[in-house]
């Protein structure tokens, strides 16, 4: 189980590993259900952190697995009533252990429970920025989890791998962990992969299918939330939740797991938040010359370029941006209602101004 590399400096990311000041760690239901160990050994990875002036937010699962056991389910349930219910019961359980295991290291921990909505509404996400970095400032370390117990959207669809990217912008990191129950991201030949410098290159060709009882996200949904932080510039890494002292061991640039640079170009935290925490409730299909226009980077998208309109949506939803081939080109913020949208596409306006019905301040392009 020991990873390869292991008391080793990293060759490259070593530096942007000592040099994070906020930190997201992300650990998984499958080790915090078998390894009771692990809230201990996180405790001492924080308690080092906070020695070097550094800040930790964890953003952690396990109250399903944990309730699952608690009411005697076999194995996780299917039916969202259950799930909540599990969710319910293992919430008080999940947070015992992290306030105990934390309290012996004299370290103070808070809950915060999110729903989808609470990111995708600003004035709210705004809310829970202000209040993430009120617990920081004060030296708690916050321990995040999706309001399972009453958010079904998020049972059925979300993982807290996308809830780590999503609070990554919320607290200004500049590095996630992801913990899981591998080395790392693993090549055909199953070595660990030490450096990712083009998720789609390095990264996406060794993705596995897997399938867990006990936990909802893969290695897919994780090599998806490191590309997410490092569109926002973050650094990320994906290593083994079950190697003793991995916290530290990452925190201290150690060759362990596998490390993925930031990207060459990046979103702001408003551009990262339309992208990837919004979702998208309608389509804006372009013709050929308007795909080209928008594909410049500075333009908007016009009602004269528009070949057609899908979903129903107002203005201020989050839309996506797709070709004549139904291919992606980004996501943006409607400006009108998709009647409105309806009735515009394809015509010039009257006044001589043509209508904007995305602003390229509120585009954000998709590669």
């Amino acid at each position: 189980m020991s990873a390869k590399g292991k008391g080793r400096g990293r060759d490259d990311g070593g530096q942007e590993l000592k040099k994070a000041r906020r930190i997201v760690v992300k650990i998984g239901s499958k080790t915090l259900a078998t390894r009771p160990d692990v809230y201990a050994e996180l405790a001492a990875g924080c308690a080092e952190a906070r020695k070097n002036g550094q800040h930790v937010v964890i953003v952690s699962s396990g109250a399903i697995a944990l309730g699952t056991k608690k009411l005697g389910y076999k194995t996780r349930p299917k039916e969202i009533a259950k799930l909540q219910a599990a969710a319910a019961a293992g919430q008080s359980l999940l947070m015992r252990a992290y306030e105990e295991a934390f309290s012996a290291a004299g370290l103070e921990v808070a809950q915060v429970l999110l729903t989808h909505a609470d990111l995708s509404h600003r004035t709210r996400a705004n809310n829970a920025r202000e209040a993430l970095t009120a617990l920081l400032d004060a030296g708690a370390i916050p321990v995040l989890n999706e309001n399972d117990s009453v958010a079904v959207d998020e049972i059925k669809f979300g993982d807290n791998d996308a809830l780590s990217s999503m609070v990554l912008p919320l607290v200004e990191g500049d590095l996630l962990i992801l913990l899981s129950d591998v080395p790392g991201v693993l090549d055909g030949e199953s070595a660990r992969i030490k450096t990712v410098r083009d998720v789609a290159k390095d990264a996406l060709p060794h993705v596995r299918a897997t399938k867990s009882d006990v936990g909802t996200g893969g290695m897919g949904s994780k090599i998806e939330a490191a590309r997410r932080a490092t569109l926002f510039g973050a650094s990320c890494v994906i290593a083994d939740a079950r190697e003793p002292g991995i916290l530290s061991q990452i925190l201290r640039g150690e060759d362990v797991g596998t490390f993925f640079f930031p990207a060459a170009k990046t979103l702001g935290a408003r551009r990262h938040w339309i992208a990837f925490t919004l979702r998208p409730r309608g389509d804006l299909v372009l013709d050929p010359g308007a795909v080209a226009a928008v594909q410049r980077g500075t333009n908007s998208v016009l009602a004269i370029g528009v070949l057609g309109v899908r979903g129903a949506f107002r203005a201020g939803d989050a839309v996506r941006i797709l070709d004549g081939e139904g291919r992606e080109l980004g996501r943006g913020l409607a400006r009108a209602s998709d009647v409105e949208c309806m009735h515009h596409a394809g015509k010039r306006a009257e006044t001589g101004e043509e209508a904007e019905l995305v602003h390229r301040d509120d585009l954000v392009l998709l590669s």
